[in-house]
């Protein structure tokens, strides 16, 4: 019975390590993935960085506005690519998860940008073994200390959308 009891234990933990093996290559593949396309924006290479994205992806820029899917963003994107200079993000932090099928991460980081700091969040589902982006988030931060100023300048903006987003309900 003892002997039993070992064996079981070892598979156990051959298969907890096979399992944090296998997170810890899903959670390198998902940091080389967005580093490479935040890298691609820098480089405006539009290609490269809209092939990171799934078909249906989300993109959520830091204005209210700023809510695309793929080809909207496409869109958007595009004349700033062509000028050669798009975007540079340079992580400072980044967390990912993962849910139990080991098929969808999420994960959230912060950005040195020409925003100063920012905070991307987003998930990213796994299609035929190669990891996609299918949903961004890009926030300003704001110091607590610095709130009220900031809204007070985005106040008057803002109110006209909150107003016009409340009549659509």
């Amino acid at each position: 019975m003892k002997k039993i009891l070992v064996v079981l234990i070892v598979f156990t933990l051959s298969g907890c390590k096979s399992s944090m093996d296998s997170q810890a290559l899903s959670t390198a593949n998902i940091n080389a993935i967005l580093d490479a396309w935040h890298k691609a924006a820098s480089e405006a290479n539009y290609s490269d960085y809209f092939s990171l994205m799934t078909d249906d992806a989300v993109f959520i820029g830091t204005d209210a506005t700023e809510n695309w899917n793929k080809t909207a963003f496409q869109a958007y994107a595009k004349p700033h690519f062509d000028k050669g200079k798009a975007w540079s993000f340079t992580v400072l932090e980044r967390h990912v998860f993962f849910d139990k099928t080991g098929k969808t991460a999420w994960f959230d980081e912060l950005l040195d940008t020409q925003m100063k700091i920012c905070r991307g969040s987003g998930v990213l589902i796994k299609i035929d073994n190669q990891w996609k982006i299918q949903h961004y988030v890009l926030s300003m931060t704001i110091p607590n200390e610095n709130s009220n100023a900031v809204i007070k300048v985005k106040s008057s903006l803002e109110d006209a959308m909150i107003k016009s987003l409340k009549s659509k309900q």
